[in-house]
């Protein structure tokens, strides 16, 4: 083979770049390039990156039929495997700086490959990228970039931030290097993962992955919370040694596949679900359960009303998607469905248990069948029984209980398929020794305890145990291993050895493949899709979203069994070990037909199943989704206009809104097309108004550099004489969506329109408010036309007037100049000219009387403290952190106030005489849930501070009233501790309360004080339990301030005498009043 071409980035080129001679000097070090070669550069080049998913293959190849990447001094292409590290992420985000909210982008990786290909020099050239950072904890810059490096022929870099994206987390992400000199229009496609290397234990390192089409928009993609802060710099966890943090990057790139022109049931016959922003796990349930016909009549046939409402009515929701699944020709949404669950906005963000949801979802649905011709629909199709019994050997005495079903949770861990999880269900367990059991009239017995199926239901669905807690590393992980699953099941295999002796043997449980749902990605975040064959042919088919696609049955079988693959061999010739990597798609729910059912369950569905009130809905729907459709198309045709009026300013003001003069949302829409004449507008004006064309003057609104909106002066006759779509261009350049005019119209002494009077340059248009102190009130009252040259004190009487006051009445006047970030409202000099004031066409001018004296206090005396007051007023709704739904208050705050004021004035509101006891605690806007944690004590400066979630304001504050002051409840720690009485069978939860700095020994000497003991001389150990298993026994003085009593159970006991004669108890098993655990 040639040799490659060297690149002048390589460093075996005959000129290096200064700054990879350079690079060991730097403060931020790279590492080397490592070659899988000999010293001969004669050979081709194997070189392989990082994996992040079971499609991304990590291998690139640098040869002369493939073409060779251009390699950067900061690139170490590895030929190592990748770290063991499965954990995702969903928060996927461009760096933006931004306030960080949740993030609803779900992990969506591409589908596995096939390995049979593995040598095409079509694979897509990936690498990994190796980031060796000094100083880390002594950075200073808010973002930093490492070094430019190439993969697929374009330039990378990572962007980090040191100390947060405005977050407690690092952020980092993948950003395009050169984004601001690419030509028009360009756009990447690339798999990546991102790495935090743990230098102490490589298993520990942090790795999240994902893929983005990047373009000018999103030139860098990541993840903005991708590792707490506290665990990055906290020296012992193992990811700064020696102030070194090293970070990695491993880039596929791939083809950019034009995903939106593939038409599904042009291709398939079918349609896909719609994705509210993490919901494909719901997608694909839901195409898993219409797919299974009989379901699908039963919720045809559930009994519905056209008076019922989709979002509030799960039986018509269920019934309205499933119609447009099987007669729509593009992808349906599920956004009814989700809001008849009672889910919001929040919830469609965040990945619920699939398991979960098919159980709700038919406990609602058997519910809501009861009573009808569906009645028991849910059972006969997936409800089973098995019994749980327990048989003494030495004695003649058994107990059973029978339970029911809807599915089966199979281990994963330990088994190779799914007879082998069947196998461990109804393995038998002895009960013998300390663990013997008690039967009736019989005491303690050895005895043996299982499970026997007694019958399985028709359709069989499985859930494998994908994810399951691991104790060292404190975490969920997910469950990779390789687990097979048949395409035909036999439960009757070997003489029934699942069966107990009371099933039916003429029954035969042989069952055939329907679904397999799968998950892709890690314990926090990644992709859920279905394959699904829903006739049971040999036709499978991939429901992704909206994306529908045939497929084969090695891609439903065998490549979702899940473990690791391994690639062919490069370079036959060398002895190196075959590259190895985990896939991280796999099946997480199987769903099994009973092959003597499928006639009855694949049956057909048609329009005589589906009642005619439901027809008729749908389609008067889909007229309405075809006429917004084709208004959407034609958009480009039509201008909006939105005219003002008096009549708008008049109802507004003082009302709706304070500040400005309108709310354009609220006022009169045209939709014009663009070519109408301006002049045949203003008669549809005149026929929806009652004003003459002769008496209309339109004015254009103007943007300030202040933020304010004021009509800002009249269409000329010339601009008139335009049509629609040219005066909007003209008038609004900017934003081109709407037209927006003021028409001033002017009446006579008998209250008729009448033609505008002649307007000069001199002439200037103002509004005016009027201002009641006493009733703290703000109207609009008029406009009128002065003179630039005029002064204030000439028009004080036409004011009085419009007031209603006498004529000689004192008025005060001020200018409304601005109300954001702060109010601006100053005096108006009743003697200076208009035009030397500043006052042009569209100013506000308030007045008011003077303000009232000392015998009538009133709180806001003047214009500009009430446009304070209502700029900074706030009503907040205060509800009890106990009972949210119960207890609820509401009080008039400003958003000026303290911590110490609010909490003052929500006390004096429940009768308390120490404010100090109560305790606040912020609304989740998303959750729609209180924050986990509460406002610290002063911890805050103002009431807008505790308002704000993220880039969302509410309106919502929890309160509790504690026992002793917040101060001091936040120099103690409070655990939660469940004492177990060493001779009675009770547990009893005790709150301890402790300074932060005391120890175990505190917490049990305090408990000593509120618990019954044995005998006077008992001692107590603190244990942390975890799933009836004991984690951790404390040490007398070991620090309470770290214990986490969240996730885990703290359990007190009295000190066994047992565990008192052996000193090496962590050797030892155990036994804690019937817990028993090895430790």
């Amino acid at each position: 083979m040639p040799n490659p071409t060297k690149s002048p980035n390589c460093p075996f080129s005959n000129k290096a770049p200064r700054h990879l001679l350079l690079r060991f000097r730097s403060r931020l070090r790279f590492t080397s390039i490592v070659f899988a070669s000999e010293l001969s550069l004669s050979l081709s080049l194997s070189l392989s990156g990082s994996v992040s998913r079971a499609r991304w293959r990590p291998r690139l190849l640098l040869t002369s039929i493939g073409g060779r990447l251009p390699l950067s001094p900061a690139m170490t292409l590895m030929t190592t495997p990748p770290l063991d590290q499965q954990e995702d992420d969903e928060m996927l985000v461009p760096h933006t700086e931004f306030t960080e909210g949740p993030q609803p982008m779900e992990v969506a990786p591409a589908e596995p490959a096939t390995t049979g290909d593995a040598q095409s020099v079509d694979d897509p050239p990936s690498a990994r990228f190796t980031w060796t950072i000094d100083n880390f904890s002594r950075l200073n810059t808010k973002k930093l970039y490492s070094d430019v490096f190439v993969v697929g022929g374009y330039r990378w870099r990572i962007l980090i931030f040191p100390k947060g994206n405005n977050v407690d987390h690092l952020s980092m992400y993948l950003d395009v290097a050169d984004s601001g000199t690419l030509p028009y229009g360009w756009s990447r496609y690339a798999q990546f993962s991102l790495t935090v290397v743990n230098q102490l234990q490589q298993k520990c390192s942090i790795r999240k992955e994902t893929q983005h089409q990047f373009n000018a928009r999103e030139s860098d993609w990541g993840f903005t919370s991708f590792m707490l802060l506290g665990e990055l710099y906290d020296p012992g966890r193992g990811y700064l040694v020696n102030d070194i943090c090293i970070v990695e990057a491993d880039v596929a790139v791939r083809k950019i596949m034009d995903y939106w022109s593939h038409d599904s049931k042009k291709e398939t016959g079918y349609v896909g679900l719609k994705n509210q922003g993490a919901t494909c796990y719901m997608n694909s349930l839901l195409q898993t359960l219409y797919h299974i016909p009989y379901f699908r009549k039963a919720v045809y046939h559930m009994p519905t009303t056209e008076n019922d409402m989709p979002s509030g009515s799960i039986p018509l929701a269920l019934q309205s998607l499933f119609y447009k699944l099987q007669y729509s020709d593009t992808s349906v949404a599920t956004k009814e469905l989700t809001k008849s669950f009672g889910w919001d906005t929040y919830d469609s963000f965040m990945q619920h248990d699939v398991q979960e949801l098919n159980r709700v979802l038919s406990e609602k649905l058997e519910d809501k069948m009861k009573g009808t011709v569906v009645e028991g629909t849910i059972q006969q199709l997936f409800e089973g029984h098995h019994m749980n019994y327990i048989e003494c050997i030495n004695v003649d005495y058994k107990s059973t209980r029978k339970e029911s079903f809807y599915d089966l949770q199979l281990d994963v861990k330990g088994c190779r398929d799914v007879y082998a999880s069947f196998d461990k269900y109804v393995e038998v367990e002895s009960l013998e020794g300390d663990n013997k059991y008690h039967a009736e009239q019989h005491g303690l017995q050895d005895a043996k305890k299982g499970v026997l199926f007694i019958d399985f239901p028709p359709v069989l669905q499985l859930q494998l145990k994908r994810f399951e807690y691991d104790f060292m590393r404190d975490t969920m992980v997910k469950i990779n291993d390789r687990y097979e699953f048949p395409l035909q099941l036999d439960l009757d295999r070997e003489n029934g050895k699942y069966l107990s002796p009371d099933a039916d043997r003429s029954i035969r449980n042989l069952y055939t493949l329907h679904s397999v749902l799968v998950h892709s990605g890690g314990v926090h975040g990644g992709h859920y899709y279905a394959y699904i064959r829903p006739t049971l042919s040999d036709q499978w088919f991939k429901f992704d979203d909206e994306r529908v696609t045939k497929e084969d049955v090695k891609r439903a079988l065998e490549e979702q069994y899940g473990g690791e693959e391994e690639l062919p061999q490069t370079n036959p010739g060398f002895n190196n070990s075959p590259f190895k990597f985990t896939k991280y798609s796999n099946a997480y729910m199987l769903v099994y037909i009973r092959e003597s059912d499928k006639e009855k369950i694949i049956c057909n569905v048609d329009e005589k199943d589906i009642a005619e009130h439901l027809r008729i809905r749908l389609k008067k729907e889909q007229e309405e989704k075809e006429q917004k459709r084709k208004e959407k198309s034609e958009a480009h045709l039509y201008t909006i206009i939105k005219v003002a009026r008096s009549e708008d300013l008049l109802e507004q003001i003082g009302k709706d809104i304070y500040f400005d003069l309108v709310d354009h949302d609220k006022v009169r829409s045209f939709r014009i097309q663009k070519q109408m004449p301006f002049t045949l507008f203003k008669e549809e004006v005149a026929k929806e108004f009652g004003v003459p064309v002769q008496c209309q003057r339109f004015w254009l609104w103007a943007k300030r550099q202040n933020h304010t909106y004021r009509p800002n002066r009249p269409l000329t006759p010339q601009e008139e004489s335009q049509s629609v779509g040219q005066l909007r261009e003209v008038s609004n350049k900017a934003n081109n969506a709407e037209l927006k005019l003021f028409l001033e119209v002017e009446l006579g002494p008998d209250l008729r329109p009448i033609a505008p009077l002649d307007r000069t340059k001199e002439d200037i248009l103002l509004f005016f408010k009027l201002y009641d102190p006493l009733k703290e009130e703000l109207r609009y009252i008029g406009r009128l036309f002065v003179k630039g040259s005029g002064k204030p004190m000439e028009i004080l009487t036409k004011l009085n007037e419009m007031a209603g006051y006498a004529p000689e009445q004192e008025i005060e006047l001020y200018e409304e100049i601005k109300f954001e970030p702060h109010v601006m409202c100053e005096p108006i000099d009743k003697k200076i000219a208009f035009r030397s004031s500043q006052l042009e066409d569209g100013d506000i001018v308030c007045f008011q009387k003077p303000p009232p004296g000392s015998g009538q206090p009133c709180r806001y005396p003047d214009v500009p403290s009430f446009l304070d007051y209502v700029h900074n007023r706030q009503v907040v709704r205060f509800r009890s952190l106990e009972k949210p739904k119960e207890d609820e208050f509401s009080l008039e705050l400003s958003k000026l106030h303290t911590y110490d004021d609010v909490v003052e004035r929500v006390a004096n509101h429940l009768g308390l005489d120490d404010p100090s006891k109560m305790r606040l605690t912020s609304h989740n806007c998303y959750s729609q849930q209180p924050k986990p944690q509460p406002i610290k004590y002063r911890g805050v400066d103002h009431l807008s501070d505790m308002l704000v979630h993220y880039n969302q304001t509410s309106d919502i504050l929890y309160y509790e009233v504690l026992d002793i002051p917040l101060p001091e409840l936040q120099g103690l720690k409070t655990l939660k501790v469940a004492f177990h009485h060493a001779t009675k069978d009770e547990v009893v939860i005790h709150t301890i309360r402790l300074p932060k700095q005391s120890t175990v020994g505190d917490v049990i000497n305090d408990l000593k004080t509120k618990v019954e003991l044995s005998h006077p001389n008992a001692e107590l150990r603190l244990l942390e339990v975890f799933y009836h298993k004991i984690y951790k026994i404390f040490p007398p003085g070991e620090k309470i301030e770290n214990i986490n009593d969240q996730y885990w159970t703290l359990r007190a006991e009295e000190v066994s005498f047992f565990y008192a004669l052996n000193s090496n108890v962590h050797d030892q098993i155990l036994g804690v009043n019937g817990l028993l655990s090895v430790v």
